[in-house]
């Protein structure tokens, strides 16, 4: 059967980041920074008639399926095959820039089901985790060359997994007969490295620590807070960027970073005299996140971590 991903806060997403009755032009543009297989994209391309988008996607097997699915949408859509960080920093069309800006930072079903790259703990297929064919490291690279105390460490501040210790030295100890490569296989170390109450809980006890390794291959968080400032200089005055989050390690970068846009002041408070502009760059759209209702989250399990956050620029950055 045909593995189809449910964009999330899809209605949610198509009221904050509406287009109507917005002085962005005839013809407004929006960029898709994380395209997948192209859910949101197709929504706003269905309302919104005169909306152009840019779908960026540093995965160009999944770029591939968003493509035949955008197809009808013809030259109102068009792609970017990278990393959203790199396109964002090279973005130079004064002329033309974006009156919306949205990112999805879910992880596609077709990732975690379909792409044969060890993303689902469930699944025996190699360890690889990469989004990016041209991302240097895969999972099994990670595990096999951080030592165990650099292993624990990544494993707790990606994954904020209780237990990163005992699953490092596990790992370890695993290691030391034979070089790890399968997803499964290293869900087995787990399980078997943390207590026994911990494993018939409410999640996998793999389920932090895949996410951690899957964060440290791309290299997730590291990215987060420079698009976040390149893509809000390339957005145009009166323009709304929108984020989705999954997880609180990412939630907490763009609740600090759209706080700090909307600060009159961000100079540090020991210091005497502004020298920042004393001006906001942007309004919060979102005073708090919104959430996915009831209704979705019974359709769509995976949607019940999702958090949107949305601000409109104000004023350009100094």
């Amino acid at each position: 059967m045909e593995i189809v991903h449910t964009s999330v806060l899809l209605n949610e997403c198509l009221s904050y980041l509406s287009p109507e009755n917005e002085n962005y032009g005839d013809s407004p543009l929006m960029i898709d920074s994380t395209l997948g297989e192209g859910g949101h994209s197709e929504a706003f391309l269905t309302k919104y008639k005169n909306l152009r988008i840019i779908g960026i996607d540093a995965d160009p097997v999944i770029q591939a399926r968003a493509k035949e699915r955008l197809a009808p949408f013809g030259e109102r859509m068009s792609f970017y095959s990278g990393w959203f960080d790199d396109f964002y920093a090279e973005y130079n069309n004064e002329a033309d820039r974006p009156s919306l800006i949205l990112f999805d930072l879910g992880i596609s079903l077709f990732h975690y089901e379909k792409s044969g790259r060890g993303f689902s703990f469930r699944m025996d297929e190699p360890l690889d985790m990469r989004l990016s064919p041209k991302a240097d490291v895969s999972a099994a690279d990670l595990i096999q060359s951080l030592n165990e105390n650099d292993l624990a460490d990544m494993i707790y501040a990606y994954g904020e997994e209780r237990y990163s210790r005992r699953i490092a030295s596990a790992i370890v100890e695993a290691r030391r007969s034979a070089r790890i490569e399968n997803a499964k296989d290293l869900a087995d170390i787990i399980y078997r490295a943390v207590p026994a109450q911990y494993r018939h809980g409410a999640i996998h006890p793999a389920t932090k620590t895949f996410q951690a390794l899957r964060i440290a291959v791309n290299k997730e968080l590291e990215r987060l807070p420079r698009v976040l400032d390149s893509a809000f200089k390339v957005l145009k005055v009166g323009g709304k960027l929108g984020v989705i989050t999954f997880h609180s390690l990412e939630d907490r970068i763009v609740k600090v970073h759209f706080r700090n846009l909307a600060k009159e002041c961000i100079c540090p408070p020991e210091q005497a005299v502004c020298t920042c502009g004393g001006s906001r760059r942007a309004d919060l759209l979102t005073r708090k996140p919104v959430d996915p209702t009831p209704e979705e989250i019974k359709r769509n399990s995976p949607s019940r971590s999702a958090r949107l956050r949305v601000v409109r620029k104000v004023r350009e950055s100094i």
